[in-house]
């Protein structure tokens, strides 16, 4: 249960209540319930009365008043105020925070699940690296990003298919061919010097040129162009993308689909999906056969001003039309485009979601208008671009050994600092700015650390329950016996400031999954660990306040429930990232 859209929809039914007009009353949609921004205002504030009193013909605090009036009969209500030109703040009841902690206790780890969507499909594609070598540093920031935005719209209730689009037609492919073929005959011993420029010079090519070896031993010399490079193609593709699954594997992520772009050209009876998807966009007034203007008012020299098969793309809201087909007769990288969300779309997803690099900004109006062509308003697309991200050491710019080539790979990071504080801190800057990851940072155990703060908190809580078998040998503390604790036991403010926290949880994940921000999250689990530490802090100096009470059975028991449900939001949250919940820390 979402509390901020229960009390939302009651501000709603009591404005429905007073005597407005119906130009006030078009305006609901734009109510809204929050936390306050300073929590000594109280637990809910609403901006009602500022949103609906002009088209009323009401002076705010006038309107305010009527709506207080109203909002004071609720029973879950204890106080409710008028702050400055308007604004309508309501603190609730210790009863219902009570009864809201045994909620979050009893739903567990489906607590805050499910409140968004009944299963809508939702096709989030992410990563789709070039398959021409190991994963690099550049693409961790967005395979995290679309990994945890993955986890986090099945668990607002979503039906998520994580996809990764395998480039393997076009140029790069045949350079990596050419690549393997060179390591190829290196490893037969053939005198072939360096790799020429152009190629890829990484030494992530051998294992499979050996390979090759093993089962061919030197046959491959003998085929003809076309077959040894039929095969070369091949072997690399496959060789590449097992370590790319490997690369991923070591951050947790494993995509259910591996959508090949040379399905989108292969024949079937003499058509590919592309010539099926040309036809279908000529049928609707899509496609046509017309010129294109040099690229911004300027004409290069291998600009060709020629008859070309273009996609209507402005109709739909592009800057500029699209080339389908190439000079050459082949088709161009953005009708390979057009053709996989057709495909998506007859895969029935109501909703895609692309994660791309900051260098592909260019495509979010051309991907919309594809699909405004393709689809209508029957599917929702958008599209999420991931900044760069910059290495530090102690503060300081920091360049890594480069063993793949002339690029970090993505498991000289993970390797060096841990998948738990990658994840963690790629999700702890929203994707559109710029982060930076300083490896000294993210290993140190401090405040200052977020991922090592919010882990240690759910370690805390894992302590408590090992300390109270020691200080309370007898009690019982498993779920059924916590289940009839007596809640109303937990009276101190820091006790309900952490229930209020620890009930945000459900619209953090209502606002993070629909605006596609999973770091909304990350943030949200910082602060509900800091909330936690405080208070652990406050029992030190004062020992009344201590989870543990040797000579307050029932106290400690109603303390443990409030524990084990933080524990339960946090190990959710974290799961949703991707990140470990230990148990223990050293």
């Amino acid at each position: 249960m979402n509390i901020f859209s229960q009390f939302e929809d009651y501000i709603k039914q009591t404005l429905e209540t007073i005597d407005l007009n119906d130009d006030a009353l078009k305006l609901l949609n734009r109510v809204s319930a929050e936390p306050p921004r300073d929590p000594s205002h109280g637990d809910i504030s609403t901006n009602a009365a500022m949103v609906m009193a002009k088209a009323a013909g009401k002076n705010p605090r006038e309107l305010a008043q009527a709506i207080v009036e109203g909002l004071e009969k609720l029973d879950e209500v204890s106080e409710v105020s008028i702050a400055g030109p308007g604004f309508i703040n309501l603190r609730l009841s210790d009863a219902f925070w009570i009864e809201h902690l045994s909620l979050i206790f009893k739903s567990a780890s489906k607590y805050g699940s499910g409140l968004v969507s009944d299963g809508v499909k939702v096709n989030v594609e992410y990563v789709s690296a070039n398959p021409t070598g190991p994963m690099h540093v550049g693409h961790c920031r967005g395979a995290v990003v679309g990994d945890g935005l993955a986890n986090l719209l099945g668990f607002a209730g979503y039906d998520v298919t994580k996809e990764y689009y395998v480039n393997d037609a076009g140029g790069q492919i045949d350079v990596l061919a050419a690549s393997l073929n060179h390591r190829y005959l290196e490893a037969l011993g053939d005198d072939v010097g360096e790799m020429p420029k152009g190629l890829y010079p990484g030494d992530y090519l051998i294992k499979p040129a050996k390979a090759l070896i093993e089962e061919y031993g030197d046959k491959i010399k003998a085929m003809t162009d076309d077959e040894r490079f039929a095969l070369l193609k091949e072997t690399s593709i496959t060789s590449m993308m097992a370590m790319i699954k490997e690369d991923l594997a070591a951050l947790n992520i494993h995509h259910d689909v591996f959508f090949s772009e040379r399905d989108l050209h292969a024949k079937k009876d003499g058509k590919s999906t592309i010539d099926t998807m040309v036809q279908k966009m000529r049928d609707k007034g899509h496609v046509y056969e017309g010129t294109l203007p040099p690229p911004k008012g300027e004409t290069p020299e291998d600009w060709e001003d020629r008859e070309q098969t273009l996609f209507r793309s402005t109709a739909v809201g592009d800057d500029a039309d699209r080339a389908l087909v190439k000079s050459d007769g082949s088709y161009t990288y953005f009708a390979a485009d057009v053709a996989y969300f057709q495909d998506k779309y007859d895969r029935d997803f109501k909703r895609m979601v692309f994660v791309l690099g900051a260098d592909h900004s260019g495509y979010a109006k051309r991907l919309k208008a594809v699909a405004k062509a393709i689809a209508g308003d029957e599917a929702e697309l958008d599209v999420i671009f991931c900044q760069l991200v910059k290495l530090m050491r102690d503060g300081e710019p920091f360049k890594m050994s480069k063993r793949a080539g002339d690029f970090i790979t993505l498991r000289e990071v993970v390797d060096e600092v841990g998948r738990d504080a990658v994840r963690f801190m790629m999700l702890y800057r929203k994707a559109e700015a710029s982060l930076d990851f300083d490896f000294a940072k993210v290993t140190e155990q401090s405040k200052d650390n977020p991922v090592f703060y919010v882990q240690y908190a759910h370690a805390r809580v894992a302590s408590v329950f090992r300390q109270v078998g020691n200080d309370i040998p007898d009690m019982d503390v498993s779920r059924d016996a916590l289940a009839n604790a007596d809640l109303s036991l937990l009276t101190d403010a820091g006790e309900v400031g952490l229930i209020r926290k620890t009930a945000e949880f459900p619209r953090i994940i209502e606002q993070a999954a629909r605006a596609d921000e999973p770091h909304r999250l990350a943030f949200y689990l910082y602060e509900l660990a800091s909330e936690l530490h405080s208070h652990w802090s406050r029992g030190k100096e004062s020992p009344e306040l201590r989870f543990i009470n040797p000579k307050n059975a029932q106290l400690t028991l109603s303390r443990l429930v409030l524990l084990r449900s933080i524990a339960t939001v946090i190990a959710s949250g974290l799961a949703i990232i991707g990140v470990s919940a230990p148990e223990e820390m050293r």
